[in-house]
């Protein structure tokens, strides 16, 4: 991702179709496999098939940004078997030795993966030792539509930044509701890039500068800061305007269709560029039940289990076998990205 940082269905249905249990609750000797993904970042039933299938019991449990996920590892004795980091975060994780290397041995459906994101990856995990591509997409604004021509009118600057990071825009939209991401990385980037500065700067003058000035100017129209509360609130009309990525975006537009309730919404990458980002799967160090790791990862490998997410979150898969969508199905096209993004991942 221009920066990786991303990423997000559970409301309700995490408990039953995810089938996620508590330890104690576990028969004597039955398989286990921990996993810790972002939250509304898998189908409903992919879980529940793999216990089918194997035998395993998943406990899954969620988090909804990088800095939850990173503080952690961080802490050490995780718990868990699998992690879903974003590229960038897991790069300055290597450091701290909280990941153990893939035994691609044991992953013969690694032939099935995209090459080209394989390459983009290793950007942040030289050689792909690490960490197997899962999901890749974007950062931009969710907005619904109606109620953003009600305040701002036909010419609402929905193409550009300027819709939230203008201050006289973002105090007329306070009406209807604004939220950000929880994601302070992210969100200086965002603001970086829409300054006209580096978004992967590392001069202290440019975070305390003009970008924390802005962001001072934004807060008191902001309603929440929050990576993932947003996507009901969209879906339900309770909030107008998201800085927020595109899954959870067209999830929130999917949801509001269901409804039937009048509501909607677009996802819109502004002109000015955003932040493109890769999550991936990678084994914490303290991994207990690898073998059942192993397991997880091959299955996700199959073309005919990856290939449902993606249809499920509007984002693109990366599986060699299966690298077009239809417009309708998935909104941010390799060209589309590769026109409008910037960043040490960007595409080439």
């Amino acid at each position: 991702m221009m920066t990786a940082l991303n990423k997000k269905w559970l409301s309700g249905l995490a408990a039953g179709a995810l089938m996620a249990v508590s330890v104690g609750t576990l028969a004597a000797g039955q398989k286990t496999l921990h996993i810790y993904n972002w939250s509304d970042y898998i189908a409903p039933d992919t879980v529940a098939n793999f216990e089918k299938e194997t035998g395993i019991n998943v406990i899954y449990d969620v988090f909804d940004s990088n800095e939850v996920l990173e503080g952690k590892l961080m802490a050490g004795s995780t718990g868990f078997d699998l992690v879903v980091p974003s590229a960038s975060f897991l790069e300055r994780q290597l450091t701290a030795g909280v990941f153990q290397p893939l035994d691609k041995s044991k992953l013969p459906g690694w032939k099935n993966l995209d090459p080209e994101l394989l390459k983009l990856v290793a950007k942040h995990d030289p050689d792909n030792k690490y960490a197997m591509p899962y999901m890749w997409a974007t950062t931009g604004i969710g907005y619904n539509v109606d109620k953003v021509k009600a305040v701002l009118g036909d010419d609402a600057p929905v193409n550009s930044w300027d819709l939230v990071l203008k201050p006289e825009n973002l105090e007329k939209l306070k009406s209807c509701g604004v939220s950000f991401l929880d994601a302070p990385e992210e969100i200086f980037a965002t603001v970086l890039n829409y300054l006209g500065k580096d978004p992967n700067s590392s001069k202290a003058d440019d975070y305390t500068g003009p970008a924390t000035d802005l962001l001072l100017k934004l807060r008191p129209n902001i309603r929440y800061f929050h990576s993932s509360q947003y996507i009901n609130d969209l879906a339900n009309g309770d909030t107008c305007v998201a800085i927020g990525w595109a899954g959870d975006v067209w999830q929130a537009a999917n949801r509001a269709k269901e409804a039937k309730n009048g509501v909607n919404i677009s996802f819109s990458i502004p002109k000015e560029g955003a932040m493109a980002f890769f999550d991936v799967f990678a084994m914490p160090a303290d991994a207990k039940n690898k073998d059942e790791a192993y397991q997880f990862l091959n299955y996700l490998l199959r073309p005919d289990v990856i290939a449902h997410i993606p249809i499920t979150f509007s984002m693109p898969m990366r599986i060699k076998r299966r690298r077009r969508w239809s417009a309708s199905r998935c909104a941010i096209t390799r060209e589309f990205i590769r026109r409008r993004m910037c960043g040490p991942s960007c595409l080439p």
